[in-house]
């Protein structure tokens, strides 16, 4: 009689024990965190405020049903592996300095994220993702471009756009089809940026490729971070006058070169972005900007060429407003990828997660960009990223490269300043 007592009362503690861990189980899966780290005041806020609504979006598709979109997971509500469990976004704000930064990647992680997306700015990436890997912590970026930040050995770090070696290996490809195609003759070429992680790396990445396919690289200016007059570096280039420049600067340098080239009447043959200011402020010079060339990994033009590109940018446009642009895009498609991961790995446990990351698969159909897929080296690399060259003709960004894909013939030169007062 003794032992069934026993017996009977150690059925039932065992099965409330099951009952409670189960229970908590199920509630503690109702969320999984996911922290979003970017640059949202201050000069570079438009860039991050895009990065954010991309993330932002893509999150309510994996949240809701969307059964007519392809994306990782919007077909059905939630996290499948995980019982439907939403992703509860936890943003942060870098205000565009490294400090910041990892100051906001220790608060994100001390609020139980289980990974982080961010951030635009490679300087910034580079400090807050120190943090992540010191604790164990996926972070992920969708627009930091600057090559030195795989090449650190980390294991938590894991970046799904092309980086500058690729970008730039892109533009010089793109000029030696100019001059095979086009018999522009272009032997000449510039590059500016500000003095940032990311200006010295794109800077350095584009040397290489220029010498390796013989192109001349006649200058190679940087200024200090944050400069207020760009008067003598305007006069040098124009001393110099390479025939294509070459510039990796964000929202506030794009301004101030445009201003003061067009004071001192700096009418370079192209000038061509490394994305930053060039896909996100560009908009705030119409007219002044006609011409200007920039790398990408989408455009709007090619909406009959990308499936649920369309759908997609519908979706972003009701709700902001505006329509994508490459770090919006970059990001949207970054948190799928993400969220993809979290559901291979059926929890919100860091290691599982990175665990997942590193074995994603994604086909180039389940994208809107014009990658051939998402898929990690060893370093964390996308190796299957690619980037297109696009042009502003009669005031919106239209595809020129690669030419298969090209929806209009490039301008070149570029119209002066005196032609475009006309």
């Amino acid at each position: 009689m003794f032992n069934k007592i026993n017996l009977s009362k150690l059925f039932i503690l065992i099965t409330a024990i099951f009952v409670i861990t189960f229970g908590l189980n199920i509630y503690a899966q109702e969320t999984i965190k996911v922290g979003i780290l970017h640059s949202l005041t201050g000069p570079n806020a438009p860039g991050g405020q895009n990065n954010l609504d991309g993330c932002l979006l893509a999150i309510d598709i994996v949240n809701g049903e969307f059964p007519h979109l392809p994306f990782p997971l919007a077909k059905t509500a939630g996290l499948p592996n995980l019982n439907g469990a939403k992703i509860e976004p936890i943003i942060g704000n870098t205000q565009g300095e490294p400090e910041f930064g990892s100051a906001e990647a220790e608060r994100l992680i001390m609020a139980g994220v289980s990974a982080i997306q961010g951030a635009q700015l490679s300087g910034v990436t580079k400090t807050g993702s120190i943090v992540a890997e010191r604790n164990r912590t996926p972070w992920i970026t969708a627009c930091s471009t600057s090559p030195e930040l795989t090449e650190r050995g980390f294991k938590y770090f894991f970046r799904t756009t092309p980086t500058d070696v690729t970008f730039a290996e892109n533009f010089i490809i793109f000029l030696k089809d100019l001059n095979r195609e086009k018999n522009l003759n272009i032997k000449t070429i510039g590059y500016v940026s500000a003095n940032t992680e990311w200006g010295v790396g794109t800077g350095a990445a584009l040397a290489r490729s220029a010498k390796n396919h013989g192109f001349d690289l006649i200058v190679d200016i940087k200024w200090p971070d944050g400069t207020a007059d760009l008067d003598s570096e305007i006069l040098t280039l124009k001393r110099e006058n390479p025939d294509v420049l070459f510039a990796a600067v964000l929202d506030s340098d794009t301004l101030l070169f445009t201003k003061t080239a067009k004071k001192l009447d700096y009418n370079p043959p192209a000038l061509i972005g490394f994305g930053g200011g060039f896909g996100t402020s560009i908009d705030e010079i119409p007219g002044d900007n006609e011409h200007y060339m920039n790398r990408d990994v989408f455009s709007l033009d090619l909406i009959d060429q990308i499936p649920f590109l369309k759908e997609a940018n519908d979706l972003f446009k009701e709700r902001y407003n505006r329509e994508f642009n490459g770090d919006s895009i970059r990001s949207f498609t970054t948190m799928f990828v993400l969220a993809d991961a979290i559901n291979r790995a059926g929890s919100g446990d860091r290691e599982a997660i990175r665990q997942a990351l590193s074995e994603t698969n994604i086909a180039a159909d389940q994208l809107v960009v014009t990658w051939e897929g998402v898929k990690f080296d060893e370093k964390g690399q996308n190796e299957l990223g690619r980037g297109i060259v696009r042009q502003i003709i009669d005031g919106s960004y239209k595809t020129i490269w690669p030419f298969d894909v090209a929806t209009i013939e490039l301008v070149y030169p570029m119209a002066t300043w005196s032609e475009k007062l006309k």
